[in-house]
């Protein structure tokens, strides 16, 4: 077996897939990916929440919890006379931590 210095594996004679791959991508023009899966998501989402012009306007409403309440209060046993939306008692929690030191 003869040995010239180079393996019958190397890539001096042959050409790389690679540079074939160049040259082909040369001579067409780019392809620009489409991803359609992502356009029928916002289709179906469109439709499932509607357009913007059908979002129901919501006007502000009174807070249910006094200004004056305290969590002495909210620590009673008697229900509150209506549910106290989630984002009010957060609000409310929030300040009560603040004036405790417990929240920067």
């Amino acid at each position: 077996m003869e040995t010239n210095g180079s393996s019958p594996n190397s890539c001096e004679n042959h050409p790389s897939k690679a540079s074939n791959n160049a040259n082909k991508d040369q001579s067409t023009e780019k392809q620009v990916f489409v991803n359609h899966a992502e356009i029928t998501w916002h289709e179906i989402r469109r439709q499932w929440i509607g357009g913007q012009s059908q979002k129901s306007k919501r006007t502000p409403r009174e807070p249910i919890m006094s200004w004056t309440t305290t969590y002495e209060d909210l620590l009673s046993t008697e229900p509150f006379q209506q549910p106290i939306p989630l984002a009010e008692m957060v609000d409310f929690l929030v300040d009560i931590w603040h004036e405790e030191g417990l929240c920067d």
